[in-house]
């Protein structure tokens, strides 16, 4: 388990897709926790489990060496230090050390209980999952930020550093991105972009390494 096991998730949280990928999962991933990123969530529910708990393994460990934590979709953790459920359930979520849960409307946010973040989408228009409804938009997050019993990550078509300002404007804990960085051409810098404004859009100093000053 990773030091940020049973914190909330905050900053650029990725989400991975192999399927969109420029290279390699596992290298995106590497690049993006080059570019900043402490908070990855595993998709790839369509693998086999074998397959996906080598690829947990692998993430873990890329994550180990900069105290990231590997949050994995569905109910089971695959040794990692969280998990993240869609809105159809299961309810209550299971007592483990980190739990998140989709929401996309007011409803499935008060079915919240334990969890201790939600992802709200979709924010903006977005390629990867199109038929959630009308993109919320910083005003439409706003008002369900305002609800919400538990922390909120912006999702869905967060590809740049003015979305990324206007959503943690809008009350977000933190930015969910998955195309921005998995179909980027350099991985590394498209999150330290992303990571960067996060940043700034917080007052806080950006993060101190060769990937951040190197794609300023």
């Amino acid at each position: 388990m990773s030091s940020a096991a049973g914190a909330t998730p905050t900053g650029v949280v990725l989400l991975t897709d192999r399927r969109v990928a420029r290279s390699p999962l596992v290298d995106v991933v590497a690049g993006a926790v080059a570019g900043g990123v402490r908070w990855v969530v595993l998709r790839e529910k369509d693998l086999p489990r074998p397959e996906r708990a080598a690829l947990a393994a692998d993430l873990r460990a890329i994550l180990a060496d900069v105290g990231g934590t590997l949050i994995v979709a569905g109910p089971d953790p695959l040794d990692g230090d969280g998990v993240h459920l869609p809105a159809a359930g299961p309810y209550p979520p299971p007592p483990l050390g980190l739990v998140g849960r989709s929401c996309h409307d007011e409803a499935e946010l008060t079915r919240l209980t334990t969890e201790d973040y939600a992802t709200l989408s979709p924010v903006y228009p977005t390629r990867t999952k199109p038929g959630y409804g009308p993109p919320l938009r910083p005003d439409g997050l706003r008002r369900l930020i305002e609800v919400s019993p538990a922390p909120v990550l912006a999702l869905g078509g967060v590809e740049t550093p003015q979305q990324v300002h206007d959503c943690v404007e809008a009350g977000a804990a933190g930015v969910a991105v998955l195309g921005a960085v998995m179909r980027a051409d350099d991985a590394a810098e498209a999150a330290a972009t992303l990571t960067r404004a996060f940043a700034r859009a917080h007052g806080r100093p950006r993060p101190s390494n060769a990937t951040t000053e190197r794609a300023q």
